[in-house]
């Protein structure tokens, strides 16, 4: 008889499975020496005890992880039962652990955190990461709209649960009045990047609009027209934007950068002419404008502000025109193949310069009902939508690459950004906080999100 060399059936850990064994070992260590430190113990004992602590967790987790993947390893037949498993659902499971992670370290380091209404919202929250990783795989068509109303849900209810008057009809109708701002400001940002393009001049164009409209009232124009004059330049502006940057292929975000700038400047070199308050403008806004945008207008008689309404408007023509006319279709053909879309004689010249066009007048009339909002003129009123904008069409799930998405994406993007941000001020986190916090969440956000089938296979 010959000897036959038995198989080695032990299998090592892959490299993601010990990159999260490390990282959940740091991690263990670092809440003990805090622990340590918060105890008054000496820094020797610290040091030894986190160093003793990870060493036992690495062998534990390479231990005894590897005893499961030794018995699911691959064998004749193919992947065994555990190994099938940790490649299925890896990255679900990744995020469990992350999200029971963090909210260990959260319960261990801030005083009365481990509370039921927090386990309740971190059952929530554990809950619609099961359901957008296993029931999100049954809507393949809108995707990234299922997981979007999945985690909206989830932030809201965590919210009412967590933060007193959190769910109240005041909060939500100043929710709902921001949300219409980024959502008007984000329709020219959805129609660019369904073209595979940006406009970094919106914040630009809102400023110098918020500006402008006051300086136009102050100066005696009838406040209607004034309206239209700032209308009439943001859709100018950005008729200038679409051509400079269809002329300068691939230099789309520079070019709207830079005029931008310029608007920003020159708005700001005519309105300080004769004044020492450049960048600012002060009047008298009429009163038809603040009712518009204010937290007290109302809307035929009803209790909430018109520029809701007025978003909720566009906002349906815009989702239903995409889909059902020849010129939503042919933008994202566009989008998809601008070489496939020319052979069918589709102008792709027309299409870039109108979507920025629209970009500039959105960006305007965002402009002029802030101005209801706030009472008064500031230059930098539109800076936070630079990325806001950005964000929501990210979010949303419509592609930057162009011909994938669309602006019903965009409000659900809106709508948990929105509530976001009021759940971060209902924390009662200053600024800084909100924006580190807010910086982190988007990132693992953005990459929940899986992409909807590609419109070439839908078309």
């Amino acid at each position: 008889m010959t000897d036959t060399a038995r198989p080695n059936t032990r299998t090592s850990l892959p490299l993601g499975a010990r990159i999260v064994g490390l990282v959940a070992g740091l991690l263990l260590a670092g809440i003990g020496i805090i622990m340590g430190f918060l105890e008054d113990a000496s820094v020797q004992v610290v040091i030894l005890a986190s160093i003793a602590t990870l060493a036992l967790w690495m062998w534990g987790w390479h231990y005894i992880l590897g005893q499961f993947w030794e018995v699911g390893g691959d064998t004749d037949d193919g992947p065994g039962p555990i190994r099938q498993l940790w490649r299925a659902y890896r990255w679900p499971l990744l995020d469990l652990a992350a999200i029971l992670i963090g909210f260990l370290i959260l319960s261990l380091t801030i005083t009365g955190f481990f509370n039921v209404w927090n386990v309740i919202s971190l059952l929530i929250l554990l809950v619609i990461l099961v359901l957008t990783r296993t029931l999100g795989r049954q809507f393949q068509q809108n995707r990234s709209a299922f997981i979007g109303i999945m985690v909206l849900s989830g932030l809201f209810s965590v919210g009412a649960m967590n933060i007193e008057g959190f769910s109240s009809s005041q909060n939500i109708k100043s929710m709902l009045l921001f949300a219409a701002f980024l959502g008007l400001a984000s329709v020219g940002q959805t129609m660019v990047a369904l073209l595979g393009g940006l406009d970094l001049s919106i914040p630009f164009v809102i400023g110098g609009a918020n500006v402008g409209l006051l300086y136009l009232i102050s100066l005696g124009v009838p406040p209607w027209l004034a309206v239209l004059i700032v209308l009439t330049v943001g859709l100018l502006l950005g008729v200038i934007n679409g051509l400079l940057s269809y002329r300068l292929q691939g230099q789309a975000l520079i070019v709207t950068l830079g005029t931008g700038f310029a608007i920003s400047g020159g708005v700001q070199i005519l309105t300080s002419i004769g004044t020492a308050y450049s960048g600012n403008v002060f009047g008298t806004v009429p009163p038809w404008l603040s009712n518009l945008s204010s937290m007290n207008g109302t809307t035929f008689g009803l209790p909430f502000p018109p520029v809701i309404l007025i978003w909720v408007i566009v906002a349906l023509v815009l989702i239903v025109g995409m889909r059902t006319t020849v010129y939503g279709r042919y933008l994202y053909a566009l989008g998809v193949s601008r070489t496939s879309a020319s052979r069918v004689m589709i102008s792709e010249m027309r299409y870039w310069v109108s979507m920025y066009a629209l970009s500039g007048f959105f960006a305007a009339m965002t402009g002029a009902l802030l101005l209801g909002w706030s009472g008064g003129g500031f230059i930098g009123v539109g800076d936070q939508y630079l990325f806001l904008t950005l964000a929501a069409v990210v979010v949303g799930g419509t592609s930057l690459l162009g011909g994938q998405g669309g602006y019903g994406f965009t409000v659900i993007g809106v709508l948990v950004l929105q509530v976001l941000s009021s759940f971060l001020v209902g924390l009662g986190l200053n600024v800084q906080w909100q924006q580190f916090i807010f910086g982190l969440l988007i990132l693992p956000m953005v990459a929940l999100y899986a992409r909807s089938p590609h419109i070439r296979t839908q078309i």
